[in-house]
């Protein structure tokens, strides 16, 4: 793709949230998130098979619908109200279509079919964009209404979105769609605490978003897209293993490392709203989590691939490309708990 091209793609993809984030304004929101959605399009079917084609297909379709249901939201509140803000006497009804149009947009359960096929079928560095970027345009509209949502349908959500996360990731060999997976069952946990505390809300967006980049950085470094491929990353890149698996364990939320500081904060915050069952079962969740991390894990350092030839015995590879902000991502998304008290004030 021509340079100058892309440039402008990117400048647009992250211009679009920056326009969300910072406007009270909904058809101006609605206009950042319709830039960061077109500007993609071309990145997804940069790569000329079907695959890509179908992936940005249905991520398109899907977008393009709740958008839809999004600016008939818009409308309709501003005929009702005459204003272009969500108020407290705006219909219940119109703020339960903006809460599935924006679930839609972030792949929460129920709508969430398209994430992991779209995921898979698109390259890891959009992949990332898609699991990290496009996210924040979308949690910075519920964050500004969260007050405004009926909190029995944004709980249902969640829990459903942190079961389907959980038990999706279990059955799949694909790591791409592992984090996708992943992906809906973070922001269960985000859409869960909305209700009660929505600066936690943020934490954990920021501590996945840091947890998420570095695991898609070293999988795109060891061309990691299955389980399968991972067993010869204990031999090439020892050290990347090392770092990898040190992050899928943040990421699964096991202390002392940072991906338990936002279950921490999340789950002390519901079990002081009174919200114990509801505790218990994202915590229990988050256990099926661990483990289908953990199964990456063992496929790394503990399995060999099963073949007859010297591939397993190959040498280290001394000329696999430098990235130099993993070693930094790396450390801030497994070594930050100890600020647990000041970034939970």
């Amino acid at each position: 793709m021509n340079p100058i091209t892309l440039i402008i793609i990117y400048f647009t993809i992250l211009m679009g949230p920056v326009i969300t984030m910072s406007s009270s304004n909904l058809l101006l929101m609605w206009v950042g998130l319709e830039m960061s959605l077109l500007a993609i399009i071309p990145l997804l079917t940069n790569k000329k098979n079907p695959r890509s084609t179908e992936a940005a297909t249905k991520y398109f379709l899907t977008q393009a619908t709740a958008s839809m249901i999004m600016l008939l939201t818009i409308v309709l509140n501003y005929k009702q109200l005459g204003m272009w803000t969500f108020q407290q006497q705006t219909n219940n009804m119109l703020l339960n279509m903006m809460l599935i149009s924006l679930s839609m947009k972030l792949g929460l359960a129920p709508f969430h079919y398209w994430l992991p096929e779209v995921t898979q079928g698109v390259p890891m560095h959009i992949g990332l964009i898609l699991l990290t970027w496009q996210k924040i345009a979308p949690l910075s509209i519920l964050f500004q209404i969260y007050q405004l949502l009926d909190p029995t349908t944004t709980t249902i959500i969640a829990i459903s979105s942190i079961f389907i996360g959980a038990w999706g990731g279990l059955n799949q060999t694909q790591t791409r769609k592992i984090m996708a997976y992943s992906s809906i069952a973070h922001m269960g946990w985000m859409l869960a605490i909305l209700p009660y505390n929505p600066n936690l809300m943020l934490l954990n967006l920021t501590i996945y978003i840091l947890l998420t980049i570095p695991m898609l950085i070293s999988l795109m470094m060891n061309s990691a897209t299955t389980i399968n491929s991972l067993s010869l990353t204990w031999n090439k890149t020892p050290m990347i293993l090392a770092m990898t698996s040190i992050i899928l364990l943040s990421l699964g939320g096991l202390p002392p490392l940072t991906g338990f500081l936002p279950k921490w904060a999340i789950i002390s915050e519901l079990l002081k709203s009174n919200c114990s069952i509801m505790a218990t079962l994202m915590a229990m969740m988050a256990l099926l989590n661990l483990f289908f991390y953990t199964r990456l894990i063992y496929s790394m350092s503990l399995t060999m691939f099963p073949t007859n030839n010297n591939s397993k015995m190959i040498s280290h590879h001394p000329n696999l490309k430098h990235n130099p902000t993993l070693p930094t991502l790396t450390i801030l998304s497994t070594l930050t708990l100890p600020l647990s008290s000041q970034l939970t004030m």
